[in-house]
C-alpha cells in the first residue's frame, strides 16, 4: 500500500511537470526554499522518477557528458598506439587499455634503452568529447591531472593546456573545488581542509546545477504538496526560465564566464545558487588589452556575448534563445539557430542578410556562420569555437601594433570593492600570467586601504609573490608586533588562513628562524590537515630543530595518505639516514626516484648515503651525472670533492 502512495505521489509529480511551459515569472521579492544551506543535493536519478523525458536527453549533452568513468563507452579518443613526447622533460607518454581499463606509461629511452617506465591507471574523464577529453588519477580521494589530453576535433594526442612549452606538472596538477564545481555536479563530498580530496565525485553536470538543490521540492512533493505551474511559482526549486533575464544570465555566467574568480569574503564555490546574482558570490576578472579585440578565452562565451549589439539592443535575446539546456547541441539543426536570428531581422531595416545567393549557399544559409565565425581560443589548443561575439563579419588583418596592459575587469560587477581588486591582481599573477604589473596595481591598491592590518591576507600574499620575505617581516612587525597567529583561526573551503599561515612560515623558515616557522607551520596542518604541503614544511622545521621523530611522523602521515608524494618519501629517507637506518632510507628514495627520476633533492640524498655506508664509488657516479645537468650546484661539487679529498 505504501509503494502505491509513493507511486501515486511521484505521477502527480510528473503530471505537475507537465504545467511548467508557462511564462509566469518568478517574484523577485520571494526566496527559492533551495536557496537556503541546509537543503540537500538529491542527485539526478532522484530528479529522472518524475522527469525521465528531460533526463533522457539531456544525459546526450556536452553538460551531461562532461564527466565520467575512464572506460571505453566515456573515452572519445583513438589513441592508436600515438604517443606524446616532452621535449623539456624528455618524457614519452603512451596511453593504452587493457579492457575496459585505461592505462599512462611514462618512459625515458636512452640510447634505444628504458631507464624510466612508470604505469597510472586513468580514473575519470572529463570533457564531453565534443572538443576534449582528459584525464583523472583518483588515489585516496585526492584527484589530480594526467598529462594527456585527446582533442577530438582533430583527433590529436597531446599535452593538456598549461602542460605545454616546459610547465609539465606530470602527475601532480591538483582539481580542486573550482575546477570540479564547473565541470561537474555540485561536488558535495568535498573534503574540507584539502585542497583536492573528494570522499567521491559525481558523474557530470546534472540537474541540480541549473535548478539548485532539489531536497525541499522533492519532500514538497512527496508530503502531496503540488503547485499549478501553470498559474504560479513553484519556489521549493528553481525553474529558470521563470527568472527575469538577468537570474537566468547570471546562472549561465557561473561557468560560461571563466576567468580570476575572486570569492567574497566568507564565500565559497558551495554557495552560489540558481537564481542569485553571481556578484553576491564571486566578482570574474578577466585581463583587457589594446589591440586585442580578437583574442578570447574558451569558456568567455559570456564576455563575448555581452559585447554584442544584439544582446544590448535586446530585451529578451539571451543564451536560451539558442541553446536548449536538456538538448544536445549536436541535435540541434542551423534552422533552430537562424529562426532565432530572423526573429529580430525580419524587415527591411534589419534585413536578414545582404550577401550574395552564392555565398549564402556556401554557407548553407548558416546565420552564425558568417557572424559568429569558429576560431581558436588563446588558451585550449588544437579547439576551434563558436566566438559569441555576434557582429557583421569581420577582415582580420595582422599587425604589428603592441598589445597593452590596461587592467582587469570584472565582467559581471561593474563596481567591485577594493578588496576583490586586490585579490584579483594578486590571484592572476600567482594562477595566470607572472606580470609584475600585476603586483605593482596589487600595491597601489593596497597602500591606499586606510587600515593595512585588515589586509592581513593580502600584505603577505603580496610579499610570498614578490618573493620579499625580509619585506614580509617588517611588515608584519610593524603591524603585528605580538605576532598574526591569533588572527589566523579561520576555517573555509578555501583554506585562506591555513594559506597565510603557511606563508609566513615559509618566510620565518628560509630565514634561519624554524621556530617561529613552525608555530605557522603547525596551525596551517590545524586549519587544513588535508593539504599534505603544509605537513611536509612543518616536518621539514622539526627536523631543523632537531627533532626527529616528530618530523618522520609527520613525513610518515603524509605518505599515509599520499604513498606517492615524492618530497615526504625523500625527506623521511632522510631522517632514517640521519637514525643510521641506512636499508629502510635507500628503500624511501628508490621509489621517489622510480616516480621521479629527475628529483634533484632525492638524488642528493641517495648520494649521501652512499657516502655514510662508504659506497663512494656508486657516490662518485651518481654525483657525476648529476653534475653535467646541473654545472652550477655547489652542494654537487662540494660532495664531489669531499669524496676526492677524503678517499683519493
Amino acid at each position: 500500500m505504501k509503494k502505491a502512495i509513493v507511486f501515486l505521489l511521484l505521477l502527480s509529480a510528473c503530471l505537475s511537470a507537465l504545467w511548467q511551459c508557462s511564462d509566469t515569472k518568478a517574484d523577485t521579492e520571494k526566496v527559492y526554499l533551495n536557496h537556503n544551506d541546509t537543503v540537500a543535493y538529491v542527485g539526478i536519478n532522484t530528479c529522472k522518477n518524475c522527469h525521465i523525458d528531460k533526463f533522457q536527453t539531456f544525459q546526450h549533452t556536452g553538460m551531461g557528458q562532461s564527466y565520467g568513468k575512464a572506460d571505453t563507452l566515456k573515452s572519445a579518443a583513438h589513441f592508436d598506439g600515438k604517443k606524446i613526447y616532452d621535449p623539456f622533460l624528455d618524457f614519452e607518454y603512451t596511453p593504452y587499455w587493457k579492457g575496459n581499463t585505461l592505462y599512462l606509461n611514462e618512459n625515458r629511452l636512452v640510447s634505444g634503452d628504458t631507464v624510466h617506465q612508470r604505469k597510472e591507471q586513468v580514473d575519470y574523464i572529463i570533457g564531453s568529447g565534443q572538443h576534449t577529453n582528459s584525464h583523472l588519477q583518483y588515489e585516496n580521494g585526492y584527484v589530480h591531472q594526467m598529462p594527456f589530453t585527446y582533442y577530438t576535433q582533430t583527433g590529436k594526442l597531446d599535452l593538456p593546456p598549461g602542460f605545454e612549452d616546459g610547465h609539465n606538472s606530470r602527475f601532480s596538477r591538483l582539481i580542486g573545488l573550482e575546477c570540479m564545481s564547473c565541470h561537474n555536479a555540485m561536488p558535495v563530498d568535498f573534503v574540507m581542509g584539502s585542497e583536492n580530496k573528494f570522499e567521491k565525485v559525481p558523474l557530470g553536470i546534472d540537474c541540480e546545477r541549473c535548478h539548485g538543490p532539489g531536497e525541499a521540492h522533492v519532500n514538497k512533493i512527496m508530503q502531496g504538496d503540488f503547485t499549478d505551474t501553470a498559474t504560479a511559482i513553484d519556489y521549493s526549486i528553481v525553474n529558470p526560465k521563470k527568472l527575469e533575464k538577468q537570474l537566468q544570465f547570471e546562472l549561465c555566467q557561473r561557468c560560461h564566464l571563466q576567468g580570476n574568480a575572486v570569492l567574497k569574503e566568507g564565500k565559497s564555490f558551495f554557495d552560489f545558487k540558481p537564481g542569485m546574482h553571481l556578484s553576491d558570490v564571486m566578482d570574474v576578472y578577466l585581463p583587457r588589452y589594446s589591440n586585442s579585440d580578437e583574442e578570447f578565452i574558451m569558456a568567455s562565451h559570456v564576455d563575448r556575448f555581452k559585447q554584442s549589439q544584439c544582446f544590448q539592443k535586446s530585451d529578451d535575446f539571451m543564451c536560451t534563445s539558442c541553446h536548449n539546456p536538456h538538448i544536445s547541441v549536436k541535435e540541434t539543426n542551423t534552422q533552430k539557430f537562424n529562426n532565432t536570428c530572423q526573429s529580430c531581422h525580419e524587415n527591411q531595416e534589419l534585413k536578414v542578410c545582404s550577401e550574395s545567393p552564392e555565398l549564402k549557399a556556401k554557407e548553407n544559409d548558416n546565420c552564425v556562420a558568417c557572424h559568429m565565425p569558429q576560431s581558436g581560443s588563446i588558451d585550449i589548443p588544437h579547439v576551434t569555437v563558436h566566438d559569441h561575439y555576434i557582429r557583421k563579419p569581420q577582415a582580420i588583418e595582422k599587425t604589428e601594433a603592441i598589445k597593452t596592459f590596461l587592467g582587469l575587469k570584472a565582467i559581471n560587477n561593474a563596481n567591485p570593492s577594493r578588496r576583490s581588486q586586490i585579490n584579483a591582481y594578486l590571484q592572476q599573477y600567482e594562477r595566470f600570467e607572472n606580470q609584475t604589473y600585476y603586483l605593482d596595481s596589487a600595491l597601489n591598491l593596497l597602500k591606499e586601504s586606510a587600515n593595512a592590518s585588515s589586509y592581513l591576507q593580502e600584505w603577505v600574499l603580496f610579499y610570498h609573490l614578490r618573493q620579499d620575505k625580509i619585506g614580509l617581516m617588517n611588515w608584519l612587525d610593524k603591524n603585528y608586533p605580538n605576532g598574526a597567529l591569533p588572527e589566523l583561526n579561520q576555517l573555509d573551503y578555501q583554506n585562506s588562513h591555513a594559506w597565510t599561515a603557511y606563508r609566513i612560515g615559509e618566510a620565518y623558515s628560509d630565514l634561519g628562524n624554524p621556530e617561529i616557522a613552525s608555530a605557522y607551520f603547525s596551525k596551517a596542518v590545524e586549519l587544513a590537515p588535508f593539504v599534505q604541503e603544509f605537513r611536509v614544511k612543518q616536518g621539514n622545521t622539526f627536523f631543523a630543530l632537531r627533532q626527529l621523530d616528530k618530523a618522520l611522523n609527520a613525513y610518515l602521515v603524509v605518505l599515509d595518505e599520499q604513498p606517492k608524494n615524492e618530497e615526504a618519501l625523500s625527506n623521511a629517507a632522510y631522517v632514517f639516514l640521519v637514525k643510521e637506518q641506512y636499508e629502510v632510507a635507500e628503500k624511501y628514495l628508490n621509489k621517489a626516484l622510480l616516480l621521479n627520476p629527475d628529483y634533484k633533492e632525492a638524488q642528493l640524498n641517495l648520494a649521501t648515503l652512499f657516502i655514510a655506508q662508504n659506497r663512494m664509488a656508486e657516490a662518485m657516479e651518481l654525483l657525476l651525472k648529476m653534475l653535467e645537468k646541473y654545472p652550477g650546484d655547489e652542494k654537487i661539487r662540494a660532495a664531489i670533492e669531499y669524496i676526492e679529498q677524503a678517499h683519493g
